[in-house]
Protein backbone atom coordinates (compact mmCIF):
# COMPACT_ATOMS: atom_id res chain seq x y z
CA UNK A 1 0.00 0.00 0.00
CA UNK A 2 2.79 2.42 0.89
CA UNK A 3 4.59 1.74 -2.39
CA UNK A 4 1.31 2.22 -4.26
CA UNK A 5 0.84 5.56 -2.48
CA UNK A 6 4.37 6.60 -3.41
CA UNK A 7 3.49 6.18 -7.10
CA UNK A 8 -0.06 7.55 -7.02
CA UNK A 9 0.71 10.59 -4.86
CA UNK A 10 4.29 10.95 -6.09
CA UNK A 11 5.70 10.64 -2.56
CA UNK A 12 9.22 9.60 -3.52
CA UNK A 13 10.37 8.91 0.02
CA UNK A 14 7.95 5.97 0.31
CA UNK A 15 9.61 4.35 -2.67
CA UNK A 16 12.78 3.66 -0.68
CA UNK A 17 13.10 0.19 0.82
CA UNK A 18 14.88 1.52 3.91
CA UNK A 19 12.04 3.94 4.69
CA UNK A 20 9.34 1.30 4.25
CA UNK A 21 11.39 -1.18 6.28
CA UNK A 22 11.53 1.32 9.13
CA UNK A 23 7.79 1.96 8.88
CA UNK A 24 7.10 -1.81 8.84
CA UNK A 25 9.25 -2.24 11.97
CA UNK A 26 7.27 0.31 13.96
CA UNK A 27 3.91 -0.81 12.60
CA UNK A 28 4.60 -4.42 13.65
CA UNK A 29 5.93 -3.22 17.01
CA UNK A 30 2.77 -1.16 17.59
CA UNK A 31 0.44 -3.97 16.50
CA UNK A 32 2.21 -6.38 18.89
CA UNK A 33 2.11 -3.94 21.80
CA UNK A 34 -1.58 -3.35 21.15
CA UNK A 35 -2.65 -6.97 20.68
CA UNK A 36 -0.39 -8.93 23.03
CA UNK A 37 -1.82 -7.75 26.41
CA UNK A 38 -5.31 -8.49 25.14
CA UNK A 39 -4.25 -11.92 23.91
CA UNK A 40 -2.60 -12.69 27.28
CA UNK A 41 -5.82 -11.83 29.12
CA UNK A 42 -7.83 -13.99 26.72
CA UNK A 43 -5.39 -16.89 27.06
CA UNK A 44 -5.52 -16.71 30.87
CA UNK A 45 -9.30 -16.57 30.84
CA UNK A 46 -9.58 -19.60 28.54
CA UNK A 47 -6.71 -21.53 30.18
CA UNK A 48 -4.69 -21.51 26.96
CA UNK A 49 -1.52 -22.12 28.93
CA UNK A 50 1.74 -23.91 28.27
CA UNK A 51 1.74 -27.62 29.25
CA UNK A 52 5.12 -28.40 30.84
CA UNK A 53 7.05 -31.52 29.89
CA UNK A 54 7.22 -33.88 32.87
CA UNK A 55 10.94 -34.42 32.20
CA UNK A 56 11.75 -30.69 32.27
CA UNK A 57 13.83 -29.27 35.17
CA UNK A 58 11.86 -28.63 38.36
CA UNK A 59 11.99 -24.84 38.04
CA UNK A 60 9.83 -25.11 34.90
CA UNK A 61 6.82 -26.31 36.90
CA UNK A 62 6.21 -22.73 38.06
CA UNK A 63 5.64 -21.80 34.38
CA UNK A 64 2.67 -24.13 33.98
CA UNK A 65 0.19 -21.25 34.19
CA UNK A 66 1.95 -19.11 31.58
CA UNK A 67 -0.10 -18.49 28.39
CA UNK A 68 1.27 -19.76 25.10
CA UNK A 69 0.69 -19.24 21.34
CA UNK A 70 2.07 -15.70 21.47
CA UNK A 71 3.56 -16.45 18.06
CA UNK A 72 0.13 -16.11 16.51
CA UNK A 73 0.05 -12.47 17.60
CA UNK A 74 3.50 -11.39 16.44
CA UNK A 75 3.29 -13.34 13.17
CA UNK A 76 -0.09 -11.70 12.46
CA UNK A 77 1.47 -8.31 13.30
CA UNK A 78 4.36 -9.06 10.93
CA UNK A 79 2.12 -10.07 8.04
CA UNK A 80 -0.18 -7.07 8.51
CA UNK A 81 2.71 -4.58 8.68
CA UNK A 82 4.34 -6.23 5.66
CA UNK A 83 1.18 -6.12 3.56
CA UNK A 84 0.95 -2.40 4.27
CA UNK A 85 4.60 -1.79 3.35
CA UNK A 86 5.79 -4.14 0.59
CA UNK A 87 5.70 -3.87 -3.18
CA UNK A 88 3.30 -6.68 -4.19
CA UNK A 89 4.86 -7.18 -7.60
CA UNK A 90 8.02 -8.55 -5.96
CA UNK A 91 7.66 -12.35 -5.98
CA UNK A 92 10.25 -12.84 -3.22
CA UNK A 93 8.30 -10.63 -0.82
CA UNK A 94 5.15 -12.60 -1.66
CA UNK A 95 7.10 -15.82 -1.01
CA UNK A 96 8.12 -14.55 2.41
CA UNK A 97 4.47 -13.91 3.35
CA UNK A 98 3.62 -17.40 2.08
CA UNK A 99 6.34 -18.88 4.31
CA UNK A 100 5.08 -17.07 7.40
CA UNK A 101 1.49 -18.09 6.78
CA UNK A 102 2.07 -21.78 6.05
CA UNK A 103 4.33 -22.48 9.02
CA UNK A 104 2.20 -20.40 11.40
CA UNK A 105 -0.68 -22.73 10.55
CA UNK A 106 1.41 -25.80 11.37
CA UNK A 107 2.57 -24.28 14.66
CA UNK A 108 -0.96 -23.25 15.59
CA UNK A 109 -2.25 -26.80 15.02
CA UNK A 110 0.51 -28.18 17.24
CA UNK A 111 -0.04 -25.61 20.01
CA UNK A 112 -3.81 -26.05 19.93
CA UNK A 113 -3.50 -29.84 20.27
CA UNK A 114 -1.18 -29.47 23.29
CA UNK A 115 -3.54 -27.04 25.01
CA UNK A 116 -6.60 -29.16 24.23
CA UNK A 117 -4.99 -32.30 25.67
CA UNK A 118 -3.15 -30.41 28.44
CA UNK A 119 0.02 -32.34 27.65
CA UNK A 120 3.32 -31.05 26.22
CA UNK A 121 3.88 -34.20 24.17
CA UNK A 122 0.30 -34.41 22.93
CA UNK A 123 0.62 -32.03 20.00
CA UNK A 124 0.82 -33.13 16.40
CA UNK A 125 2.51 -36.49 15.98
CA UNK A 126 6.15 -36.11 14.93
CA UNK A 127 5.52 -37.76 11.56
CA UNK A 128 2.43 -35.63 10.92
CA UNK A 129 4.25 -32.42 11.80
CA UNK A 130 7.20 -33.38 9.60
CA UNK A 131 4.86 -34.22 6.72
CA UNK A 132 3.18 -30.81 7.00
CA UNK A 133 6.60 -29.14 7.10
CA UNK A 134 7.78 -31.03 4.02
CA UNK A 135 4.62 -30.16 2.08
CA UNK A 136 4.86 -26.47 3.09
CA UNK A 137 8.57 -26.31 2.28
CA UNK A 138 7.94 -27.95 -1.11
CA UNK A 139 5.26 -25.36 -1.89
CA UNK A 140 7.63 -22.52 -1.00
CA UNK A 141 10.68 -23.89 -2.83
CA UNK A 142 8.67 -24.89 -5.90
CA UNK A 143 7.28 -21.35 -5.94
CA UNK A 144 10.85 -20.05 -5.98
CA UNK A 145 12.19 -22.46 -8.58
CA UNK A 146 9.31 -22.65 -11.04
CA UNK A 147 7.38 -19.39 -10.60
CA UNK A 148 10.04 -16.91 -9.48
CA UNK A 149 12.63 -18.56 -11.76
CA UNK A 150 15.14 -18.29 -8.91
CA UNK A 151 18.64 -19.38 -9.88
CA UNK A 152 19.94 -22.55 -8.27
CA UNK A 153 23.63 -21.67 -7.89
CA UNK A 154 25.30 -22.72 -4.65
CA UNK A 155 27.53 -20.15 -2.95
CA UNK A 156 29.88 -20.69 -0.02
CA UNK A 157 31.47 -18.06 2.27
CA UNK A 158 34.76 -16.46 1.22
CA UNK A 159 34.34 -17.42 -2.47
CA UNK A 160 32.92 -14.81 -4.84
CA UNK A 161 31.70 -17.18 -7.55
CA UNK A 162 29.17 -20.01 -7.18
CA UNK A 163 30.55 -23.50 -6.69
CA UNK A 164 28.11 -25.12 -9.10
CA UNK A 165 24.52 -25.01 -10.34
CA UNK A 166 22.36 -27.47 -8.39
CA UNK A 167 19.56 -27.41 -10.96
CA UNK A 168 16.27 -28.89 -9.84
CA UNK A 169 18.10 -30.70 -7.04
CA UNK A 170 18.30 -27.32 -5.32
CA UNK A 171 14.74 -27.93 -4.16
CA UNK A 172 15.98 -30.82 -2.01
CA UNK A 173 18.59 -28.64 -0.30
CA UNK A 174 16.14 -25.76 0.15
CA UNK A 175 13.51 -28.01 1.71
CA UNK A 176 16.12 -29.37 4.12
CA UNK A 177 17.26 -25.83 5.01
CA UNK A 178 13.73 -24.66 5.79
CA UNK A 179 12.74 -27.73 7.80
CA UNK A 180 16.04 -27.95 9.70
CA UNK A 181 16.00 -24.27 10.66
CA UNK A 182 12.33 -24.42 11.63
CA UNK A 183 12.94 -27.30 14.03
CA UNK A 184 16.22 -25.83 15.31
CA UNK A 185 14.53 -22.62 16.48
CA UNK A 186 11.73 -24.74 17.96
CA UNK A 187 14.28 -26.70 20.04
CA UNK A 188 15.91 -23.47 21.24
CA UNK A 189 12.64 -22.02 22.51
CA UNK A 190 12.92 -23.50 26.00
CA UNK A 191 13.73 -20.55 28.27
CA UNK A 192 12.27 -17.04 28.61
CA UNK A 193 13.55 -14.97 25.71
CA UNK A 194 16.15 -17.55 24.71
CA UNK A 195 14.93 -17.89 21.12
CA UNK A 196 13.70 -14.30 20.72
CA UNK A 197 16.98 -12.38 20.79
CA UNK A 198 19.06 -14.78 18.65
CA UNK A 199 16.18 -14.65 16.15
CA UNK A 200 16.21 -10.83 16.17
CA UNK A 201 20.00 -10.83 15.71
CA UNK A 202 19.83 -13.37 12.85
CA UNK A 203 17.01 -11.44 11.18
CA UNK A 204 19.03 -8.23 11.43
CA UNK A 205 22.01 -9.91 9.77
CA UNK A 206 19.84 -11.33 7.01
CA UNK A 207 18.13 -7.95 6.51
CA UNK A 208 21.54 -6.41 5.87
CA UNK A 209 22.59 -9.21 3.51
CA UNK A 210 19.28 -9.07 1.63
CA UNK A 211 19.45 -5.30 1.23
CA UNK A 212 23.02 -5.61 -0.09
CA UNK A 213 22.06 -8.45 -2.45
CA UNK A 214 19.14 -6.41 -3.78
CA UNK A 215 21.30 -3.29 -4.34
CA UNK A 216 23.19 -3.54 -7.62
CA UNK A 217 26.03 -1.16 -6.67
CA UNK A 218 26.71 -2.45 -3.14
CA UNK A 219 26.45 -6.11 -4.16
CA UNK A 220 28.86 -5.47 -7.04
CA UNK A 221 31.33 -3.73 -4.71
CA UNK A 222 31.24 -6.63 -2.23
CA UNK A 223 31.41 -9.23 -5.03
CA UNK A 224 28.08 -10.68 -3.96
CA UNK A 225 25.35 -12.01 -6.28
CA UNK A 226 22.75 -9.42 -7.26
CA UNK A 227 19.14 -10.61 -6.93
CA UNK A 228 16.04 -8.41 -6.76
CA UNK A 229 15.15 -9.42 -3.18
CA UNK A 230 15.46 -6.06 -1.44
CA UNK A 231 11.71 -5.91 -0.68
CA UNK A 232 12.07 -8.96 1.60
CA UNK A 233 14.13 -6.82 3.98
CA UNK A 234 10.85 -5.02 4.73
CA UNK A 235 9.18 -8.26 5.86
CA UNK A 236 12.27 -9.16 7.88
CA UNK A 237 12.24 -5.72 9.50
CA UNK A 238 8.57 -6.16 10.36
CA UNK A 239 9.32 -9.47 12.08
CA UNK A 240 12.15 -7.83 14.03
CA UNK A 241 9.70 -5.17 15.23
CA UNK A 242 7.07 -7.74 16.14
CA UNK A 243 9.61 -9.89 18.00
CA UNK A 244 10.88 -6.83 19.87
CA UNK A 245 7.33 -6.18 21.04
CA UNK A 246 6.94 -9.84 21.97
CA UNK A 247 10.21 -9.79 23.95
CA UNK A 248 8.70 -7.06 26.16
CA UNK A 249 6.33 -9.73 27.48
CA UNK A 250 8.56 -12.77 26.98
CA UNK A 251 11.63 -11.64 28.94
CA UNK A 252 12.24 -13.42 32.24
CA UNK A 253 9.90 -14.06 33.97
CA UNK A 254 7.80 -14.56 30.83
CA UNK A 255 4.18 -13.43 30.72
CA UNK A 256 3.65 -15.47 27.54
CA UNK A 257 5.47 -18.04 25.41
CA UNK A 258 5.65 -17.94 21.61
CA UNK A 259 4.77 -21.62 21.23
CA UNK A 260 5.34 -23.63 18.07
CA UNK A 261 3.25 -21.11 16.16
CA UNK A 262 6.10 -18.66 16.69
CA UNK A 263 9.26 -20.79 16.81
CA UNK A 264 8.49 -23.03 13.82
CA UNK A 265 7.54 -19.96 11.75
CA UNK A 266 10.61 -17.92 12.68
CA UNK A 267 12.87 -20.84 11.82
CA UNK A 268 11.21 -21.46 8.46
CA UNK A 269 11.44 -17.75 7.64
CA UNK A 270 15.16 -17.70 8.51
CA UNK A 271 15.64 -20.68 6.21
CA UNK A 272 13.78 -18.84 3.44
CA UNK A 273 15.99 -15.77 3.93
CA UNK A 274 19.11 -17.94 3.75
CA UNK A 275 17.93 -19.46 0.46
CA UNK A 276 17.03 -16.26 -1.37
CA UNK A 277 20.19 -14.47 -0.18
CA UNK A 278 22.39 -17.40 -1.25
CA UNK A 279 23.51 -17.85 2.36
CA UNK A 280 22.54 -21.47 2.96
CA UNK A 281 26.03 -22.31 4.25
CA UNK A 282 26.49 -19.01 6.10
CA UNK A 283 23.25 -19.80 7.95
CA UNK A 284 25.28 -22.21 10.11
CA UNK A 285 27.15 -19.19 11.52
CA UNK A 286 24.23 -16.76 11.56
CA UNK A 287 22.11 -19.29 13.46
CA UNK A 288 24.99 -20.69 15.54
CA UNK A 289 22.90 -20.96 18.72
CA UNK A 290 20.20 -22.88 16.89
CA UNK A 291 22.84 -25.18 15.39
CA UNK A 292 24.40 -25.89 18.78
CA UNK A 293 21.01 -26.62 20.35
CA UNK A 294 20.15 -29.05 17.55
CA UNK A 295 23.53 -30.78 17.64
CA UNK A 296 23.19 -31.26 21.39
CA UNK A 297 19.94 -33.17 20.84
CA UNK A 298 21.43 -35.26 18.02
CA UNK A 299 24.48 -36.13 20.13
CA UNK A 300 22.36 -36.95 23.17
CA UNK A 301 19.98 -39.24 21.28
CA UNK A 302 22.74 -40.84 19.20
CA UNK A 303 24.98 -41.50 22.20
CA UNK A 304 22.16 -43.00 24.23
CA UNK A 305 21.08 -45.31 21.43
CA UNK A 306 24.60 -46.45 20.56
CA UNK A 307 26.34 -46.44 23.97
CA UNK A 308 23.45 -46.25 26.46
CA UNK A 309 25.21 -43.17 27.87
CA UNK A 310 24.23 -39.51 27.87
CA UNK A 311 26.58 -36.74 26.73
CA UNK A 312 24.65 -34.01 28.56
CA UNK A 313 22.69 -34.02 31.79
CA UNK A 314 19.68 -33.07 29.65
CA UNK A 315 19.16 -31.93 26.07
CA UNK A 316 18.78 -29.45 24.42
CA UNK A 317 21.94 -27.99 25.88
CA UNK A 318 20.26 -25.07 27.71
CA UNK A 319 18.65 -27.69 29.98
CA UNK A 320 22.11 -29.14 30.65
CA UNK A 321 23.21 -25.83 32.15
CA UNK A 322 19.97 -25.64 34.13
CA UNK A 323 20.76 -29.05 35.63
CA UNK A 324 24.18 -27.67 36.58
CA UNK A 325 22.28 -25.01 38.58
CA UNK A 326 23.11 -22.09 36.36
CA UNK A 327 20.65 -19.23 36.85
CA UNK A 328 18.17 -19.00 33.97
CA UNK A 329 19.08 -15.38 33.23
CA UNK A 330 22.79 -16.30 33.05
CA UNK A 331 22.12 -19.02 30.47
CA UNK A 332 19.90 -16.75 28.40
CA UNK A 333 22.22 -13.73 28.33
CA UNK A 334 25.31 -15.83 27.58
CA UNK A 335 23.53 -17.48 24.67
CA UNK A 336 22.53 -14.00 23.45
CA UNK A 337 26.16 -12.89 23.56
CA UNK A 338 27.30 -15.92 21.57
CA UNK A 339 24.60 -15.22 18.99
CA UNK A 340 25.67 -11.57 18.61
CA UNK A 341 29.34 -12.53 18.23
CA UNK A 342 28.64 -15.22 15.63
CA UNK A 343 26.56 -12.79 13.58
CA UNK A 344 29.27 -10.14 13.70
CA UNK A 345 31.68 -12.72 12.29
CA UNK A 346 29.13 -13.63 9.61
CA UNK A 347 28.86 -9.97 8.53
CA UNK A 348 32.64 -9.57 8.49
CA UNK A 349 32.88 -12.59 6.18
CA UNK A 350 30.91 -10.73 3.50
CA UNK A 351 33.92 -8.57 2.71
CA UNK A 352 36.36 -11.48 2.63
CA UNK A 353 35.83 -12.97 -0.82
Amino acid sequence: MLYWLSEILNINILGYITIRAGIAFFLALFFTFFLMPRFIKWAQRTSSVQPINKLAPNNHKAKASTPTMGGIVFIFATILASLISIKFSNVYAVGSILTLGLFALIGFQDDFAKIKNNENLAGLKARTKLLFQIISALIITSFLYFYADFNSDLYVPFIKNPIFDMGIYAIILWVLVIIATSNAVNLTDGLDGLASVPSIVALTTFSIIIYITGHIKISSYLLMPHINIGEVAIVSSALIGALTGFLWYNCHPAEIFMGDSGSLTIGAFLGYLAIISKSEILLLLIGAIFVVETLSVILQVGSFKLRKKRVFLMAPIHHHFEMKNWAENKIIVRFWIISILSNIIALISLKIR
